[in-house]
């Protein structure tokens, strides 16, 4: 080839190549500049066209009162917890926004109004501080509970900041243990030593933005002295160590999370760490003597293979010399998982889900070995438990509600059915004329998909009713009945019917139920949903113009699938704090350690898969989709508000006009940082939904 036209080659080759990387391109990627002015800037002005929608709204702000009202209801459950001889609580309302931290006796607590008395005004804190504090939580020394480490964040976000607290002065330890703004996982282990997993500096972190390294800091010391206990891989995603004590004895762990679902756990016995020999895929627990280890994957130990999702027992001592002679406590079946425990003095309580439905029974061991009696509950749905004094009583509170049923609080006790109802939240609505059903869907592959349906008894199958889908499917979480009296009256007394879609990815049947829709099986929650959606319309209970779509986070992620794999099905999609862009997901903040859930977008074959679901990606000018929301946080540190942004952004961009976008500047991953701003958000997503669902709705109709 002659020069001048290897010259013109080797542009023209330049020219596609630059095409080909300009395509690639995220003409968005600004956006990710959390607080960038000019991000900010396109923030406040999609706020304002939101904002100028609404005021036109004569419901909206109506709505937003009465959530105000439920939210900050005097009337609803302060939830207790036993230190010493007070019970705590932690209480926000209309006058308190950002919370008080109060105690009073289990005997006040009882009466109708019981006095309670302040430890910490967080309100107070923050207008002395000047600071937009959020109360977190309070690790407080036990047995003692003499002093305690409070977290606070700045507007919501996971990073906190840790100070010491003396209970008994009820102010904070001059001179005590400080940590500055970090994500953190503190822990005690004597009165004057702490594990501490933090920001040690440059290179202390792991690629998921959390602690690689784990230190034993002893009071009165530079943190700089604090001695490491275990350093983790920068592509891991963190490491922790506590105590655990129960039965007066104690064990002390270090634990190494390498990825979101696989971990080491470490017994710490002086100067030596010993590996425990459990699965990648396990939690590890102490009973007293018993070591309790519950399997996310199929363990074949001591002649014997445990299904993933099994919980077992045995002596500790006997495990750590090589025995695997385990007890099942639970086993799974095709309709039942495990879903958490706690311990009193002499029970360990075992929760589970019979299709969806709530399952207790209470272990005891004794002489060597293990009984079981099964507790009689009061309803089918969410059910809560957690044990009143461990190093003492075998008493226990027992919490419930479901989707009609508002909270009701009982003190129980181990062996016995009888319970003393210490409170019962108020109805925010008459549920009289509605009802709970649970029905099943068929899946693609034809895997039966269960969901719960409330509705008004007397409800019509014309296809024309408001309806509004729920889902996530994701991390092994599950969808439980429970009270919301906001959906009650926002939603149920208008008319509308709420489905809750217990999909593939989450945990209503155990640990398969979740893996079934890992990485390159992720298709399968969506197909799962999209089942739900079609039932639904195959059933006359609603239509695609009168059908909506919601999720949050994961289940944000979950409803930007909807709109862009079936915007068929629906006429409306709120996508709460979500994950959208795919292909980056991976590079902003938290999300690192999702890549056990959801693939390396990074690995060529990896993105093959995700890149066929990833709404960023998918999304298209030419199609017409059904009305959407997207509603996140500035201040949300663990799913980046970039995802909402650029999707949005894109959108516009493309010409589509039904694009609604709301960020609060403060929140967290939680999306709000008080009552105020829940129940402005909160309207704003029933307002959207609502006049875009409702019978009449032809301003907003897509199809």
């Amino acid at each position: 080839m002659k020069p001048q036209r290897q010259f013109l080659a080797a542009l023209t080759l330049l020219a596609a190549a630059s095409v080909s990387y300009a395509q690639t391109q995220d003409a968005h990627q600004w956006l990710e500049d959390v607080s960038g002015d000019k991000a900010l800037n396109w923030v406040k002005a999609r706020n304002a066209e939101t904002r100028s929608k609404l005021d036109k709204d004569a419901g909206f702000i109506k709505l937003r009162d009465d959530l105000g009202v439920i939210l900050n209801s005097k009337d609803r459950i302060p939830g207790i917890y036993k230190m010493g001889d007070a019970v705590y609580n932690f209480w926000t309302d209309a006058e308190h926004p950002r919370g008080l931290w109060r105690k009073t006796t289990l005997d006040e607590y009882r009466k109708p109004q019981p006095v309670w008395e302040v430890v910490l005004d967080v309100d107070a804190l923050a207008k002395q501080e000047n600071e937009n504090w959020v109360y977190k939580r309070a690790n407080c020394r036990e047995p003692e509970y003499d002093r305690c480490l409070i977290e606070l964040s700045r507007g919501g976000a996971d990073a906190v900041t840790l100070r010491e607290f003396d209970l008994k002065s009820k102010s904070f330890v001059k001179g005590g243990f400080t940590l500055p703004e970090a994500k953190m996982n503190v822990d005690w282990r004597d009165k004057d030593t702490l594990y501490v997993a933090t920001d040690f500096g440059k290179g202390s972190l792991t690629d998921s933005g959390y602690a690689r390294i784990v230190k034993e800091w002893k009071r009165g010391t530079p943190l700089s002295k604090a001695r490491t206990l275990l350093e983790a891989q920068k592509t891991d995603m963190s490491v922790a160590a506590q105590n655990s004590e129960h039965g007066g004895v104690r064990h002390e762990l270090v634990h190494r999370q390498i990825t979101f679902y696989t971990s080491e756990q470490f017994l710490r016995n002086g100067d030596k760490l010993t590996r425990l020999d459990v699965p990648a895929q396990s939690d590890v627990s102490f009973f007293s003597t018993q070591i309790i280890v519950t399997p996310r994957e199929n363990w074949t130990t001591g002649g014997q293979t445990f299904a993933a999702g099994s919980v077992l027992a045995m002596d500790f001592d006997a495990f750590m010399k090589g025995e695997r002679q385990f007890t099942a406590l639970f086993t799974p079946s095709s309709s039942t998982s495990f879903t958490g425990m706690a311990a009193t003095r002499n029970t360990l309580l075992l929760q589970s889900l019979n299709d969806v439905k709530s399952k207790l029974v209470e272990w005891s061991f004794k002489d060597g070995s293990w009984t079981q009696r099964e507790v009689s509950l009061p309803t089918l749905g969410s059910v809560g438990v957690m044990a009143w004094d461990p190093d003492h009583s075998d008493e226990y509170l027992l919490s419930y509600s479901d989707y009609l049923t508002p909270s009701v609080y009982l003190m129980a006790k181990a062996g016995s059915d009888e319970r003393e109802k210490l409170k019962s939240a108020p109805a925010f609505f008459d549920a009289s004329p509605y009802e709970t059903v649970q029905q099943f869907a068929t899946s693609k592959d034809g895997t039966k998909v269960p969901y719960f349906m409330v509705k008004r008894k007397d409800l019509k199958l014309d296809s024309n009713n408001p309806t509004l889908l729920y889902g996530y499917g994701g991390f092994q979480v599950s969808l439980t009945p429970s009270y919301s009296g906001a959906l009650g009256k926002n939603w149920l007394e208008k008319g509308g019917v709420y489905v809750v879609a217990n999909i593939r990815g989450g945990g209503e049947y155990g640990p398969s139920w979740h893996q079934a829709a890992l990485k390159g099986n992720r298709q399968r929650a969506y197909d799962d949903f999209a089942a739900v959606a079609e039932h639904l319309i195959s059933s006359k209970i609603t239509s695609p113009q009168h059908l909506g779509a919601m999720g949050g986070s994961n289940g944000g992620l979950l409803a930007g699938v909807a709109l862009t794999q079936r915007p068929d099905l629906f006429n409306a999609v709120v996508s709460q704090v979500p994950l959208l862009d795919m292909k980056r997901f991976n590079q902003l903040l938290a999300g690192a350690s999702w890549m056990g859930e959801y693939g390396n977008p990074d690995v060529a074959e990896e993105w093959a898969f995700i890149q066929r679901y990833s709404p960023y990606q998918n999304v298209k000018a030419e199609v017409k989709y059904p009305n959407v929301l997207f509603i996140t946080s500035t201040r949300d540190d663990r799913v980046h508000p970039g995802h909402a942004r650029k999707m949005a952004a894109k959108m516009l961009a493309q010409g589509h006009k039904n694009v609604w976008y709301y960020e609060n500047i403060e929140g967290g991953h939680g999306g709000a940082a008080n009552n105020a701003q829940r129940a402005d958000m909160s309207a704003i997503t029933y307002t959207f939904l609502w006049n875009m669902l409702k019978w009449d709705n032809a301003e907003y109709r897509i199809h």
